[in-house]
């Protein structure tokens, strides 16, 4: 460990509170259809997509027609993502000549991709051609990104509203995000990364003869582009297999900190545009404090865990003065590598700069965890907040039971089908993720795709449906799909996004229902350092009765293991 690197985390945190209000306020703005720089420009586009599409930009939707809007538009989002991969071969924009992508990579590719997962069975750069990295996987990092926000927004305005019948529109919120969001942010984003060296071409591979007079070939195309929306709209999925691992995708250290910091500006601004939206910023304020303490706590032990040596190898007269460097880029480091595992965990991002397979096993635990806590720390853009909300709901009702109150959160009751809805939401995750694990350790077709057995084999089958099921999309690297995992991760990718959706927009549409009630002095406060406090406790507690378990089965008997100079 060095003091450069924790001052990076530090730096690193304070660059994220910096752009937290601005990008909230600027958030509500077009949400809320507010007057806005880009709306005067773009305003006529916007009008322009309405008529197209026949939508009427002042109706607007209960939840029920809200969910229903949603899942209509992931059917089509589907049903065009697995047609453009199934047919890229008869395709234009295929200079490599890629051939057709297999029926079950092609259904877990359009799944993954539509669910904002973005796990990837695939190496890119051999498996799509361009016209399917943009057409089919760029627009679904944009509208997969989008519908999360535009439904973040339809929650808040439950808590928001009062007596009211209707969550907003999602075909609006939809086309708003896009064209006042994403893209122009990802258009400086992408500006950037070409300038710092990141490949925008339509050019094929090129066949280059190395120093030593060997041939390679240098896999190409428009990569700048795709790598800006994966990472704003935290949806993970890189041009190259190897991630932004890959030069060509995060070329140096400076593309590194821009990376993360793109991964956590939007999901970070999300919880300033709630204290804004409900008129209590000091509202996002807290939710934002509970998410940096749970984000430093995680980002601080992973560091500390990769700064340290494998004990297995130094034993052997490797140095380990630069810490577990198996898996990781040297232009990254520990540092580096740790706090991007950190952050694409906590945000549901998926994308990846390191091996998370090579990290210590106290390492590879902490993204593991992060992911089991249902990616509540920032989150995915859009599904972080709202799966923060649903602790918070538990937590005001813990609260209430144990002063003998009615639980209110912002003012509104906290009653009976709220708190159903709550827990099928939050009870969905460990379901899929701890019975999937169970199936694919017991099935042969399940362990013929782990490269690994014992507890590393559980921990790579436990990681990969945590993964799925959260929303996340990394993956520990010795895990190698066939169509039973690409079937079951497909399915768990599914539940883990509609059954948190539905009930969040059921809870939305009754909280804007209710009327706000008069604050009493027995009210409890949810701005205050008592409910973060509360509510971080309840997310652990949570998490922790839920997968202590599965954890003890995989990367903590590994640690021990490793602590006794046992090596699976």
């Amino acid at each position: 460990m060095s003091i450069s690197g924790w001052v990076t985390i530090a730096a690193f945190l304070i660059c994220v509170i910096a752009m937290t209000r601005p990008l909230g306020g600027f958030l509500k703005r077009v949400l809320e259809g507010e007057r806005h720089l880009l709306g005067q420009i773009f305003g006529p586009f916007e009008r322009a997509i309405y008529r197209i599409a026949g939508v009427r930009a002042d109706e607007e939707q209960s939840w029920s027609h809200y969910a229903f809007a949603i899942i209509v538009f992931k059917i089509a989002c589907f049903v065009v993502v697995y047609g453009l991969l199934r047919l890229q071969a008869s395709l234009p924009f295929n200079p490599n000549g890629m051939g057709a992508v297999a029926p079950d990579l092609a259904y877990n590719t359009a799944i993954s991709f539509l669910t904002n997962t973005n796990w990837q069975s695939y190496g890119g750069e051999t498996t799509m051609s361009y016209l399917s990295q943009m057409l089919a996987l760029t627009v679904q990092n944009f509208v997969s990104a989008a519908a999360g926000i535009a439904i973040a927004a339809a929650v808040i305005r439950g808590f928001a509203r009062r007596s009211a019948a209707t969550i907003g529109n999602f075909w609006v919120d939809l086309v708003r995000v896009t064209l006042y969001v994403l893209l122009p942010l990802c258009v400086v984003l992408t500006g950037f990364f070409v300038f710092e060296g990141v490949p925008q071409t339509l050019l094929g591979s090129v066949t280059v003869s190395t120093l030593e007079g060997a041939h390679q070939t240098i896999a190409l195309g428009p990569v700048a582009s795709q790598e800006a929306a994966k990472l704003l709209g935290t949806n993970g999925g890189g041009f190259f297999n190897t991630n932004s691992a890959h030069p060509f995708e995060n070329p140096n250290a400076l593309t590194n900190f821009v990376q993360m910091l793109a991964i956590f500006a939007l999901g970070a601004g999300l919880t300033n545009m709630f204290g804004r939206m409900v008129g209590k910023e000091r509202q996002g304020w807290a939710i934002f404090s509970a998410m940096s303490v749970l984000f430093l706590v995680g980002a601080s032990v992973l560091y500390w865990s990769e700064a340290h040596g494998n004990p297995l190898l130094t034993s052997l007269g490797i140095d380990p003065s630069l810490g577990n460097m198996e898996g990781k880029e040297t232009r990254f480091g520990a540092i580096g590598s740790a706090l991007f595992a950190a952050v694409t965990t906590d945000a549901s991002c998926g994308a990846v700069n390191a091996m998370h397979e090579s990290f210590l096993p106290l390492g590879g635990m902490i993204p593991l965890v992060n992911m089991m806590l249902g990616e509540v720390i920032i989150g995915g853009v859009g599904a972080g907040l709202y799966g923060f909300l649903l602790f918070a709901i538990i937590s005001v009702f813990m609260a209430g039971l144990m002063v003998g109150r009615t639980p209110e959160y912002l003012g509104k009751k906290i009653e009976a089908r709220e708190i159903k809805m709550t827990m099928l939401a939050v009870l969905c995750l460990p379901l899929v993720m701890l019975g999937f694990t169970a199936l694919a350790v017991v099935l042969p077709s399940g362990l013929s795709a782990l490269s690994a057995s014992g507890p590393h084999g559980f921990t790579e089958a436990l990681y990969a449906y945590t993964s799925a099921a959260a929303n996340n999309g990394s993956a520990f690297g010795g895990l190698t799909a066939n169509p039973f995992w690409n079937i079951t991760l497909g399915l768990g990718m599914m539940i883990g996004r509609f059954f948190v959706i539905i009930p969040v927009l059921a809870i939305a549409g009754s909280m804007a229902a209710k009327k706000i009630g008069v604050p009493t002095p027995g009210t409890f406060p949810t701005d205050t350092g008592l409910f973060i406090g509360l509510v971080i406790g309840v997310i652990l507690i949570v998490g922790g009765l839920t997968f202590l378990p599965a954890l003890a089965l995989g990367p903590i008997v590994e640690h021990l293991a490793m602590l006794r100079g046992t090596l699976f």
